[in-house]
């Protein structure tokens, strides 16, 4: 497929996955895809990570005639049970209280959206990551550091979260921190946007 300039866009508020595709030295648009991420009754926390980040791209198609659309989102899995985004110092307390010596599962799925076409391609990338055991001290000095309440799990892995494991197992490295490029660049390919390509930034 020919590679020619397409506009970008990345459906999402997180400065994370902004920062992350910026990485692709692609120019892309943001905005806010304004979907509600609570997990339905009985959900696997796999399938509610690929449902959102196809609703989020699902849900800008209509403010765009030509481009192609990302949505991202990620769940922390915990022996079956979703982790959401502590939001606050307490519940991130309680969080890595639970993942303290244990092995979670990070769902990040990723949709792209050609609103052209009407085309949607989903994947999911999973990160199992083992905890170290956390003393209460460990616990506080981190939170007080990162503040990443607004994070799965309570987890801030490109920065000091990255002392809280012994072991992080997965494909794509980015997955972890919310949007697995790896994963983006094969999807854009086949979209016809290689963004190692000389005119992927004309």
């Amino acid at each position: 497929m020919e590679n020619r300039h397409k506009h970008l866009v990345l459906a999402s508020t997180s400065a994370y996955r902004r920062q992350l595709l910026e990485r692709l030295r692609y120019p892309f648009d943001v905005t806010s895809p304004h979907v509600d991420e609570s997990p339905r009754v009985g959900e696997l926390p796999s399938a509610t990570a690929q449902r959102l980040a196809q609703a989020k791209a699902q849900a800008v198609v209509a403010q765009f005639d030509d481009a192609l659309i990302i949505g991202s989102d990620q769940v922390a899995d915990l022996d079956g049970v979703a982790l959401s985004k502590p939001g606050d110092h307490a519940h991130a307390v309680a969080q890595l209280q639970s993942l303290s010596g244990r092995t979670v599962v990070f769902h990040t799925a990723v949709a792209l959206v050609d609103a052209a076409s009407g085309r949607c391609h989903v994947r999911l990338v999973d990160v199992r990551s083992t905890f170290r055991r956390l003393s209460a001290s460990a616990i506080e000095s981190y939170l007080q550091r990162e503040r990443p309440y607004d994070c799965a799990g309570a987890v801030k892995s490109e920065k000091l979260g990255i002392a809280l494991f012994v072991a992080i197992e997965s494909s794509d490295p980015t997955a972890l921190i919310g949007l697995p490029l790896i994963t983006v660049t094969e999807l854009l390919a086949s979209e016809g946007l290689d963004v190692l390509a000389a005119d992927a930034s004309a």
